[in-house]
């Protein structure tokens, strides 16, 4: 699609225009979804079409801007999402005029294109009022606010849940490893797909994971910890500015005893603050995983409301998605693992 205008908005490639990253560097609400490695990654898997729309001219900086990718798809319909696989993507603007403009123009484009729908994921709460936009979903987000000093986060951790269980895993003579090679990816790829088939679910591709190693560089990182040479725990992590993200996590679940996530976590924590972070994103939960948010809230994590809208409001439907996801868990729960694999395979770059 080239660079189309209407009025004062216009529509950019943010992995080809100049000016992204400094918008995505200087922006309060910028995070690592809208950086260029992550979206690179996005294209490079699942062929999604990345492109922002802005109120800035093309001469002068960006100073506001709406992310989205094109995900077109024979079997769940063409459809315009902020962004896919993203726990949160907020818009970049300056004000709720900027914002108006930005929306009255996706839903142009959306009529335009014959798009099925528009989604956005965002903690603004602002955007009940805009004409045409309903909730779909709601998620807690979790963050760890990192400035504090080092001793004063362990001591905000939950006694039994998170420090007893760090003790715990340093006697247990665990090995950790940390980086990004293709060891570390094909071992922690081995945990998500036992986690993925514990929770009925088709893991995600290989080649995201190869992708985003591949796209980001330095900004990811592995941490493993393994019994002998056996994989027991994983997270994956992300860094942009001042803020570490927490985006996967995996473990095989038979030594769970052994506290191995608890030490990672707290592997990630003090690196983050060594390299002067201020900010641990723990990403979003479903409402009815109470299991996850309190594992959050046991690390001194506090919560925020976050939305999936969707537009026109008539392709909304809460209860439907939630059935679906159910019939999906109910079918995976008979499906050997390398079935799922190959499920995940073929169905992800569908679903984003």
């Amino acid at each position: 699609m080239g660079v189309v205008t209407s009025h004062t908005v216009r529509v950019l490639d943010p992995l080809t225009d100049p000016r992204w990253s400094g918008l995505v560097e200087r922006h309060p609400a910028a995070s690592v979804f809208h950086s260029r490695g992550w979206l690179r990654a996005l294209q490079k898997t699942y062929g999604y079409e990345p492109l922002a729309i802005t109120t800035s001219t093309p001469i002068e900086p960006l100073t506001s801007a709406l992310l989205f990718c094109v995900v077109r798809s024979w079997v769940t319909g063409n459809r315009v999402v902020s962004l896919p696989f993203t726990d949160h993507c907020e818009p970049l603007v300056e004000n709720i005029e900027q914002l108006r403009a930005l929306r009255t123009h996706l839903e142009t484009l959306r009529r335009i294109q014959r798009w099925k729908y528009a989604e956005m994921r965002t903690s603004g709460a602002f955007l009940d009022a805009e004409e045409g936009l309903r909730e779909c979903e709601v998620y807690r987000w979790h963050r760890l606010d990192l400035r504090p000093s080092l001793d004063a986060l362990y001591k905000g951790f939950h006694k039994s849940c998170i420090r007893r269980r760090i003790h715990h895993a340093e006697r247990q003579g665990l090995r950790y490893e940390e980086g990004r090679n293709e060891s570390l990816v094909r071992s922690f790829y081995a945990l998500i797909v036992l986690t993925r088939s514990r929770q009925h679910l088709p893991p995600q591709p290989f080649e995201w994971f190869q992708s985003l190693v591949s796209c980001m560089g330095k900004a990811v990182c592995i941490r493993m910890a393994f019994k002998g040479d056996r994989p027991v725990a994983g997270i994956l992590t992300m860094n942009h500015g001042k803020k570490m993200y927490y985006k996967y996590g995996a473990s095989d679940a038979r030594l769970n005893n052994l506290g191995a996530t608890p030490m990672l976590f707290w592997q990630a924590i003090q690196a983050a603050k060594s390299d002067g972070m201020e900010e641990l994103d723990l990403g979003r939960s479903e409402l009815e995983n109470w299991g996850l948010i309190r594992f959050k809230e046991h690390w001194g994590a506090h919560s925020t409301r976050l939305t999936l809208w969707r537009s026109p409001a008539d392709e909304v439907s809460p209860s439907l998605e939630r059935l679906k996801v159910r019939l999906a868990k109910t079918a995976c729960a008979c499906v050997p693992n390398r079935m799922l694999v190959l499920a995940g395979r073929l169905m992800y770059r569908h679903v984003g």
